[in-house]
């Protein structure tokens, strides 16, 4: 049997879990403000005359508010020069002036008004009337089409453009801070699939394992238990993101366990792939070939290096090995890697095309997932940032087939 796969219970490896949660220190108010500044000086820099975020996690990011996007516009107006101000339906205004974290003016309207002419009122009111404005990418259409259009109703001469330059040019650098509330995310999942190795069992259905991960993660310390959790045996790992109907666990499956957490809003995003039972030829070189994959990526993060060598070098690697090429199956079908932070999947990417040089700050997935239709799949993610020396591991990818959490190492 694999070293530190089943022969427990989940009454027993619940037990043993702890909060990891208690020592951690959040993002303070002066990061916030150094954000805006941030924003508002990448603004200048590109001729932006001012930024509108929408809720949802650039929201979050710039201010500290956890508001959820709907259909009526609620987010935040900044200006290249000049002070935040939230906007907001009047009847939510008490409501959202408990989530503030950074404080600014809350500008509300009625339900029978136009969010979008409150918007372009506020713009005015800071003389501005022509050239750029940044609308959050995130945003649905209706609202960058609202904004549109009330311009154009007016005359004026404003061109609404994609915030990416300015989101992503911030959120992509982590700061010392956000690195310590990822390492922790992925220290507690780590915990958690450790656990849930140990439970699995003939028959265990994905549904109960799933549950597991939830009540685990729940005692780590995630105030809201898992994020996200993929569970699958047998040929159905072979399906990067799973199948409709996912059979129970039968001796000598391939198991995958890809799941994660929030810290903070900072996410955790892992899988493990190992044997339930004895690995066979076929399991244990592809197995092999998924983690000299990964580590290919991880030696080729160097800083200044594009994001698509990243990519490069582990596809190069596996068509080496016979697998591919491209995108082709058997083989690796998706890229090798994408951003992390308050969206699990954030820029920039490790894909061939996505040039971006690697950065001190920078924090991604590495998963170049082996997909052999009809018998199984293998993926390994850990995840790495970059710091001054290069690139730096959150968590110790995993070690080996027969010992995959290094029990025994």
């Amino acid at each position: 049997m694999t070293i530190g796969v089943g022969g427990s219970t989940a009454l027993e490896e619940l037990k043993k879990l702890q909060n990891m949660t208690l020592d951690i220190k959040p993002i303070t108010l002066d990061e916030y403000q150094a954000r805006i500044n941030h924003a508002q000086a990448l603004m200048r820099e590109h001729n932006i005359g001012a930024l509108y975020i929408n809720a949802g996690t650039n929201l979050t990011y710039f201010t500290g508010m956890q508001w959820g996007a709907s259909e009526r516009m609620v987010g935040a107006l900044l200006p290249a020069n000049g002070e935040l101000s939230y906007i907001a339906p009047h009847f939510e205004e008490d409501t959202i002036a408990g989530f503030l974290v950074l404080q600014a003016p809350i500008v509300t309207w009625q339900e029978h008004q136009s969010p979008y002419d409150l918007c372009i009122d506020m713009l005015a009111k800071s003389d501005i009337n022509r050239g750029d404005i940044a609308v959050d990418e995130s945003c649905s259409f209706f609202l960058a089409d609202g904004l549109i259009q009330a311009a154009n109703a007016r005359g004026l001469a404003l061109n609404f453009i994609s915030s990416k330059t300015i989101t992503a040019g911030c959120r992509m650098h982590k700061s010392l801070v956000e690195i310590a509330l990822l390492q922790r995310a992925k220290d507690m999942t780590m915990e958690v699939h450790k656990a849930v190795a140990k439970i699995l069992r003939v028959g265990i259905s994905t549904v109960e394992v799933t549950n597991f991960i939830h009540q685990a993660h729940l005692r780590v310390g995630a105030a809201k238990g898992s994020y996200f959790c993929i569970v699958l045996f047998g040929q159905d790992t072979a399906f990067p993101h799973g199948v409709k109907a996912p059979k129970c666990l039968e001796v000598d499956d391939m198991v995958l366990i890809d799941t994660g957490c929030l810290v903070e809003g900072y996410n955790s995003d892992i899988t493990r792939s190992y044997v339930f039972g004895e690995a066979n030829e076929a399991q244990r070189k592809v197995w092999q070939h998924e983690k000299d994959a990964q580590a290919a990526a991880f030696n080729a993060a160097t800083l200044g290096a594009t994001c698509e060598s990243v990519d490069i070098s582990a596809r190069a690697l596996l068509a080496a090995e016979g697998y591919g090429p491209d995108y082709q199956l058997p083989g690796l079908p998706h890229r090798t890697g994408h951003g992390i932070g308050l969206d699990i999947h954030e820029w920039p990417y490790l894909v061939r095309g996505d040039k971006t040089p690697l950065a001190i700050g920078m924090c991604f997935s590495n998963e170049p997932m082996l997909c052999i239709p009809g018998q199984f799949g293998v993926r390994l993610e850990d995840h790495f940032y970059m710091n001054e020396q290069g690139a730096k591991w959150f968590t110790k990818p995993s070690y080996s087939i027969d010992d995959p959490f290094g029990l025994e190492a």
